[in-house]
């Protein structure tokens, strides 16, 4: 009996400290979450990125989108937020990604293929965390910057 009244304590305290370490996580880290690109487009056009915590203070991000075909992809890749290049995976366009931290609001994303810097991404999160707006710089095969556009995304619930 008080064997299984230590495993019940122990298991206890073991899913209080999971929900403690995943309220910290996403206070430090306000990005967490999912988030919707805010767009005109009709069904069955949608983008939704999920932010996730990764390692020690990093991020996995996986983007899922449908164009207005309705043809789906998803891609994914992990960062630290140090600037080196990882991998991106289910992305055909896009081989590594680099985030770098400007301040605490804006992220800095350089997709690369053929390690050749094929968009910069201007990530800034609003001040009360509600939205994220988005800058796209995108370079042709000599790097030289082809347009720039832009997107709003709003927190999902």
């Amino acid at each position: 009996m008080r064997k299984h009244l230590a495993v019940m304590i122990a298991a206890g305290l073991a899913i209080a400290v999971c929900g403690v370490a995943l309220a910290l996580a996403q206070a430090a880290n306000p990005r967490l979450g999912k988030w919707k690109l805010k767009q005109d487009a009709p069904p069955p056009a949608l983008n939704i990125m999920t932010y996730e915590p990764h390692g020690n203070g990093g991020m996995k991000v996986t983007v899922e989108s449908t164009n207005r075909e309705g043809k789906k992809s998803v891609w994914t890749y992990n960062t630290m937020f140090d600037g080196k290049d990882e991998p991106v995976s289910g992305d055909t366009r896009t081989e590594t990604t680099a985030v770098r931290q400007i301040d605490d609001r804006t992220n800095e994303i350089t997709n690369k293929r053929g390690a050749k810097v094929t968009q910069v991404i201007t990530n800034v999160l609003s001040a009360d965390g509600r939205r994220i707006d988005n800058t796209y710089k995108n370079y042709n095969d000599k790097g030289e910057l082809t347009s720039t556009t832009t997107a709003v995304y709003e927190r999902m619930p």
